[in-house]
């Protein structure tokens, strides 16, 4: 059985290839792939966001009483990833690479460290609190990055 940290970590790298499928399909000025690989960049990453912020982190603030504690900053973080993905989509839908740079920049500097703070830090706090439920919990949010 997994951790949650190594389900979610790898799923964090998952969400990392498709970004750099995106990059090389601006680089190879394939628009119509870039688009198809931002959708599956997009759906990942809106996956990975929904099965922390509906499963992980309330069963996590449940349990220790931290509601204004790491997952309050993985959630002000998860809506900034989100405007980035959002301004990143028009840019590609425009064709404009230069632009999709900037954003992509950003996103993937701010998403790194998103990553590496779930991934040292959240997450090993998951598994210690939540080992009880740890199997339905990690169930629940393979289903979720599944589909």
């Amino acid at each position: 059985m997994d951790t949650i940290r190594e389900l979610l970590g790898n799923h964090h790298r998952e969400c990392d290839e498709f970004f750099a499928a995106i990059e090389q399909a601006i680089g190879a000025g394939d628009w119509a792939g870039a688009s198809a690989c931002f959708a599956q960049f997009e759906k990942a990453m809106q996956q990975h966001f929904d099965v922390e912020e509906s499963i992980l982190f309330p069963a996590f603030e449940a349990r220790t009483g931290m509601t204004m504690g790491p997952t309050a900053v993985m959630r002000s973080e998860h809506a900034q990833i989100r405007e980035l993905m959002s301004a990143a989509a028009e840019s590609i839908a425009a064709h404009d690479a230069e632009e999709y740079d900037g954003y992509a920049e950003t996103m993937h500097i701010m998403t790194q460290q998103h990553n590496m703070k779930e991934e040292n830090v959240l997450y090993p706090m998951c598994d210690q609190h939540l080992s009880a439920e740890a199997s339905a919990l990690i169930g629940r949010m393979r289903d979720g990055i599944s589909g």
